[in-house]
């Protein structure tokens, strides 16, 4: 197949104006064709902005437009499962951003609309194409670090604005739900499986009713997983890896620029000083313009998914069993 297929941007949202769309702009292998919002005028301004062709002023008629063929559904969390059902009964292939549901029993849902209309859906994880990550993944594979014992994460970034769609309960807001899936997939993605209990606790801001501090321990048998994000914490990320003879650091493992070089510091463990520590730099680059590549590649049949649906019900879960720990005060058993 040489041709291009012709991509759907399913809403204006800022994300999407601001991070995803420049980038995919950017890919060889797509084609941004079509924006769509619940204003016409609005999906006409960004339509022209971006260079884009086609603007509609309604979700329904982007899914209807026949030439779409993947449809990027950056919707609130709460509209990801809705919108992305609907995208598949019109036959398009569809990257939803993260988290992809609301819960588990969502996700299930959306496989089941996947397989009965025989389309590709994958969610927008962009960590697993990065290539800091591949490289990291690759690295404990093969015992750079030793055998890997410990993850330790955090993700934090402060937003008091009671408009804001993370701080609103009903539509998925929330620290766990917004930054936490990260440390949450990324473990899974080194590890290659799920933890088998997890322990979570979390405090609620008192007007917004989300989780503005949660901090989680997941046990993958044999490797403990602790992380804490925060939405009302100083702007921060960082994971580390533990292994028996080093530990790996990758400075900005989620926000990962794409105006300069990419780091991970690699530590061989002789000493607390840091003596051992050696960094590895990747070349610049867009990790939007990589994931839209790599889901353009799958729906060719080139490749699979990056990040599966079952791979998403992995997350949810977690994410599950964190709320219910933190609600229960008790270890939560995903086994």
């Amino acid at each position: 197949m040489s041709t291009r297929l012709r991509w759907g941007i399913l809403s204006t949202s800022k994300f999407a104006r601001t991070k995803v769309i420049p980038a995919l702009l950017r890919a060889p292998s797509l084609e941004v064709a079509a924006i769509c919002s619940r204003d016409a005028a609005t999906a006409r301004t960004h339509a022209d902005t971006f260079g884009i062709p086609a603007a509609y002023g309604s979700y329904e008629e982007l899914l209807a437009d026949p030439s779409i063929d993947i449809v990027y559904n950056p919707l609130p969390n709460h509209l990801h499962v809705p919108w992305s059902i609907r995208a598949a009964q019109a036959g398009k292939h569809v990257l939803c951003e993260k988290p992809l549901g609301m819960n588990a029993a969502e996700v299930d849902q959306l496989i089941a609309a996947r397989d009965a209309a025989k389309v590709v859906i994958g969610e927008a994880f962009m960590v697993a194409t990065h290539p800091q990550w591949l490289s990291v993944k690759s690295s404990i594979d093969e015992g750079v670090i030793g055998q890997l014992r410990a993850i330790q994460g955090f993700f934090s970034y402060t937003n008091t604005d009671p408009a804001n769609i993370r701080n609103q309960a009903e539509a998925g807001g929330g620290a766990m739900m917004d930054i936490g899936c990260y440390p949450i997939f990324t473990s899974r993605f080194i590890l290659g499986r799920d933890p088998v209990r997890v322990c979570g606790q979390i405090e609620r801001d008192p007007q917004f009713r989300t989780d503005r501090l949660a901090t989680a321990l997941l046990d993958f048998g044999g490797v403990f997983c602790q992380f804490t994000c925060g939405t009302q914490t100083n702007p921060y990320q960082r994971m580390q890896f533990h292994g028996t003879r080093g530990r790996i650091e990758i400075e900005i493992p989620f926000n990962a620029p794409p105006d300069r070089p990419a780091r991970v510091f690699i530590d061989d463990g002789r000493d607390v000083f840091g003596t051992g520590i050696r960094m590895q730099t990747f070349d610049t680059c867009d990790q939007y313009t990589i994931e839209g590549e790599a889901f353009t590649a799958a729906v060719r049949g080139e490749r699979p998914v990056p990040v599966s649906l079952e791979i998403a019900k992995g997350n949810m879960r977690t994410i599950d069993a964190v709320f219910q720990s933190a609600s229960e005060n008790r270890w939560i058993s995903l086994s």
